[in-house]
C-alpha cells in the first residue's frame, strides 16, 4: 500500500470506490430509486475532476498494486454546523469493504492529520464502527448535524480532533 495525493486520472476511480462504499454502508436493505439516483448523481468522475482542481480540497489516495482501495477528502474553508471547531473538514474517508482492516484507513487518517490541524468531521449516528474508529483515533462528540438528500435528513454525530 502506498499513499498519495490524488490526480485527475484517478476521478473515475473515486466515483466508484464512492458508489461502493456508500451504498454498501448506507444502504442496507436492497437500493431503490431514491439512493440510487442520489449516488450515481453525486459520485460523479466531473465533480470528482471539479474537487481535484480546487486549491480547496486535498485528496488523499491508498494505492495497492493493482489500483484505488481507498481515500480521505479534506475540505478546507468549511465552517462546522457547531461553534468551536476549525474550518477544516474530513468530508470524507472510503475504503473497500474487502479492504478494510488492513489499517488502510488508519493510515489515510493519519496522512490527513499531518496536513491539517484539529479538523471536524460528520458521521452517520447508525454506523458504529466508523464512530468506534474516530474515537479510538483522539476524535471527541462535539454536537450533532443531519446529512439531507432532498426532504430527507439523517442525523450525524459531529466530531472534532484535538490532537
Amino acid at each position: 500500500m502506498s499513499i498519495r495525493p490524488a490526480v485527475p486520472s484517478d476521478a473515475s476511480s473515486l466515483a466508484a470506490i464512492s458508489i461502493e462504499v456508500w451504498l454498501g454502508t448506507y444502504i442496507r436493505e436492497g437500493v431503490n430509486a431514491f439512493f440510487a439516483d442520489y449516488a450515481l448523481g453525486e459520485f460523479t468522475t466531473t465533480k470528482f475532476e471539479a474537487m481535484l482542481k480546487s486549491p480547496e480540497e486535498t485528496i488523499l489516495v491508498s494505492e495497492n498494486v493493482v489500483g484505488i482501495d481507498g481515500y480521505i477528502r479534506v475540505a478546507k474553508g468549511r465552517a462546522a454546523p457547531v461553534s468551536g471547531c476549525s474550518d477544516t473538514e474530513l468530508s470524507t474517508l472510503y475504503v473497500q469493504g474487502r479492504h478494510q482492516g488492513k489499517g488502510i484507513g488508519l493510515a489515510l487518517l493519519n496522512e490527513a492529520l499531518g496536513l491539517v490541524e484539529n479538523p471536524w468531521l460528520a458521521v452517520n449516528a447508525e454506523n458504529e464502527y466508523a464512530i468506534a474508529f474516530y474515537t479510538a483515533q483522539g476524535f471527541s462528540n462535539v454536537g450533532q448535524t443531519y446529512f439531507n438528500i432532498q426532504e430527507e435528513a439523517y442525523l450525524n454525530h459531529l466530531l472534532a480532533y484535538r490532537g
